[in-house]
């Protein structure tokens, strides 16, 4: 018999509705933090243009197993920033370390999901204390796909906030494959706490929304061209967890990039897209305990 989670799923979605246990200043704002469960140390960066609220289905399958520490990136959530806090994938790499100086974690693994993904191999590639990584449905080094390359491009037309505003206001609209609808398979998911979480916070707060314009628009490719060097310094045991109908980083790509790893293996979640961890909690939590838990 599965034992029952000691953390329910409605428990772990007021996480996000109350202030986080403590920000940590990390130079270019302050990053959000939450920390539950009991067990060694596991840091959750999430990807664009959500927040550690991403995570919330998936903390009642580890919190009797691991501690986790939850991010809100700045710019994302319920971090500090301002408008003249400097945005982009190069500061939030090095945001990463610095949060892991203010936590004063020494042993942790990490799990990035989407450009939480790119954003983690980069920063912490060579730091001792990372134990392992998990990484779920994120860039690959073969380059992006025609979907992600759309984003970078509508990123660059004028007019991007308010016509992004009147897309994500609408469920009809943002369930569209051109918007959000590619994104999962059950595409009721972007209603109910994913709506009130991470997508009416940028609809209604024009500062949110205009952090995840300017990021959107900052986004440098070269840091997804150059995955193929990181991966060969990443030392420690990955487990990458993929959609197997991810729309945005290719499940086959996914199954190449294994062996650009010393120490990687695969797992494939069924009947799930780019949010894997949404749709599927349970089997990505399986997936991803082995790695988090060992020494």
């Amino acid at each position: 018999m599965t034992p029952i989670p000691t953390l329910s799923e409605d428990a772990a979605t007021d996480l996000f509705r109350r202030p986080p246990d403590r920000h940590v200043d990390v130079g270019a704002g302050a990053v959000a933090v939450r920390r539950v469960g009991r067990g060694p140390d596991v840091l959750f960066v999430h990807g664009w243009p959500m927040s550690g609220a991403t995570f919330r289905t998936l903390l009642p399958h580890l919190v009797d197993h691991v501690t986790c520490h939850v991010l809100d990136l700045p710019g994302a959530g319920d971090s500090r920033f301002g408008a003249d806090t400097p945005l982009s994938i190069e500061d939030h790499i090095r945001t990463v370390g610095r949060v892991l100086d203010g936590l004063g974690l020494d042993d942790v693994a990490v799990v990035g999901h989407d450009s939480g993904g790119l954003i983690v191999r980069h920063g912490l590639v060579d730091d001792p204390r990372v134990r392992a990584f998990g990484l779920v449905d994120t860039e690959q080094p073969q380059g992006l796909a025609w979907r992600f390359r759309a984003f970078l491009a509508a990123g660059r037309l004028p007019g991007l906030a308010p016509a992004l505003r009147w897309a994500l206001a609408r469920p009809r609209v943002r369930r569209h494959p051109l918007v959000l609808g590619a994104a999962f398979v059950d595409r009721s998911h972007l209603d109910g706490p994913l709506d009130e979480l991470m997508i009416r916070p940028l609809v209604d707060d024009p500062a949110r929304l205009d952090a995840a314009v300017r990021l959107l628009r900052g986004f440098d490719v070269r840091w997804v061209h150059d995955l193929a060097r990181v991966h060969r310094r990443i030392e420690v045991p990955v487990q990458l967890v993929w959609g197997a109908h991810d729309a945005f980083f290719p499940v086959a790509r996914a199954r190449e990039m294994v062996g650009t790893f010393p120490d990687a293996r695969l797992a494939v979640v069924a009947d799930a897209g780019l949010f894997a961890h949404e749709e599927r909690p349970e089997a990505v939590a399986e997936a991803l305990l082995p790695v988090l838990t060992a020494s």
